[in-house]
């Protein structure tokens, strides 16, 4: 592969693959926005006790997704046809386990899971049926999220990203038509975002029907060294979607003892806005990926390193048009989703989307150099990166600033973390080079 055709095909696997999930992260987005408009500040509050838990469930699709898709295009990258067919099988039992145990989740665990987020009244009957709802659609968000990532490393970049574009807008539309014609509530909202998953693998269905995918489901036994390696390629993406939960988590329980159910909805435009941001840098990472393990399995290191330098590139492009947008629009950005023009949810949300998204060039190079060890095998400074912004910085800086700086110290917290997980990444990845050199394997 030369240079020049290194940057056609970043372009068009990046390209693709950010449009397709900012439509797919638009899931969540459109629920917060016709919610607001719908529900009001209960149903606000409502959507964002629940909605950590979609993140869990959405995480854990990539985790397999990814983990299967890196793993698959090594192998196919080197001509294991058998080899990598069995990575495909191995992927989909592990995404039906994962989607018994969600629904069983949802059945048995919805009240509960509630109650202990700190919803009551009103907003605890609103965020049951969100959860339970969405928890039984985890076996379509599941399976959706898998053959996603396939049909992505199959060579077919646009099908995935019109699926996942597809989806979104049915979900946008079927939002609309259940709150407001049909009066449906709350749960026309999740039963929408349910929905959604199912139509973007029927618009990945001509795919299969015409027979043009190279990967197959075959007779195997599970197999726990396959399960291993999945898993391990895939926590990266796995802790990027479930960090945004736990965070959204911690931050509930803080600022309900800070700012009470007000706080909580100002909190949930800017977290709802936070899945659309770190959605680009996710599809950017998810974009390079298949080119990057096509071309370390073919030990192109130069191509890697290439690609990388592209990917990074284009995130501070992005990053720095993000947070120019969201500090000169944070009023307007607020007043969207603030239906009932609540004084205090305005001037909170508006002051917390200009601390919060200062993180942005530091979460968008955590996330894609997080794929970049993946999807070199290299998945112990990939995990390392991922659980220290996703579990073990984030939550003890989101205690300490908060109590220093109350409210503001909790917009702090996120970009606080992400500088610190930024620079430790860095470290990394010079260290890895330099023993690379060392080795004469770059």
């Amino acid at each position: 592969m030369e240079k020049t055709n290194c940057f056609r095909d970043f372009m068009k696997y990046t390209s693709l693959n950010v449009m397709g999930m900012i439509g797919l992260s638009c899931y969540i987005l459109a629920d917060t926005f016709f919610v607001s408009q719908g529900l009001g500040t209960n149903g606000l509050t409502a959507l964002n006790l629940a909605i950590p838990i979609y993140s869990f469930i959405h995480g854990s699709g990539l985790m397999i997704g990814m983990g299967g898709g890196t793993k698959y295009t090594i192998q196919k990258s080197q001509n294991e046809d058998t080899a990598a067919n069995r990575i495909f099988t191995n992927a989909v039992y592990l995404a039906a386990g994962f989607a018994l145990f969600f629904v069983l989740v949802g059945l048995f665990l919805s009240g509960a899971i509630i109650s202990w987020f700190g919803a009551d009244g009103a907003v605890f009957d609103m965020s049951k049926t969100y959860l339970q709802v969405i928890l039984l659609f985890a076996p379509a968000f599941l399976m959706n999220n898998v053959l996603l990532c396939f049909v992505r490393n199959d060579g077919a970049p646009h099908l995935s990203m019109a699926a996942m574009i597809g989806g979104s807008l049915s979900n946008v539309v079927l939002d609309w038509v259940f709150i407001f014609p049909c009066q449906m509530g709350i749960f026309g909202a999740v039963f929408a975002t349910g929905l959604a998953p199912i139509i973007s693998m029927l618009i990945l269905s001509p795919h299969f029907i015409k027979k043009k995918n190279q990967f197959h489901f075959v007779k195997c036994r599970p197999q726990k060294r396959l399960f291993a390696g999945i898993l391990s390629s895939g926590v990266p993406s796995l802790v990027t979607e479930v960090s945004s939960g736990i965070v959204m988590i911690v931050f509930n329980a803080i600022i309900l003892n800070l700012e009470g159910n007000v706080g909580v909805a100002a909190y949930g435009v800017i977290a709802n806005l936070s899945l659309v941001i770190l959605a680009l840098y996710t599809g950017i990472a998810q974009g390079v990926q298949p080119l990057l393990s096509s071309n370390y399995g073919a030990q192109n290191h130069r191509n890697v390193q290439t690609v990388l330098r592209y990917a990074m590139v284009t995130m501070l492009l992005i990053s720095a048009i993000v947070y120019a947008g969201v500090f000169f629009g944070a009023s307007q950005i607020t007043s969207i989703f603030n239906s009932e023009n609540n004084a205090t949810l305005q001037n909170i949300a508006t002051d917390g989307l200009r601390f919060y998204f200062i993180a942005c060039p530091f979460a968008g190079f955590n996330v894609i150099l997080s794929i970049y060890f993946t999807s070199t095998e290299q998945p112990k400074p990939a995990n390392t990166i991922s659980l220290l912004r996703g579990f073990v910085v984030i939550i003890p800086m989101a205690f300490l600033l908060s109590w220093l700086g109350k409210i503001h110290g909790v917009w702090c917290a996120f970009p606080a973390t992400e500088l610190i997980v930024a620079l430790l990444g860095l470290l990394l990845y010079i260290n890895i080079q330099r023993k690379r050199k060392e080795l004469g394997t770059t």
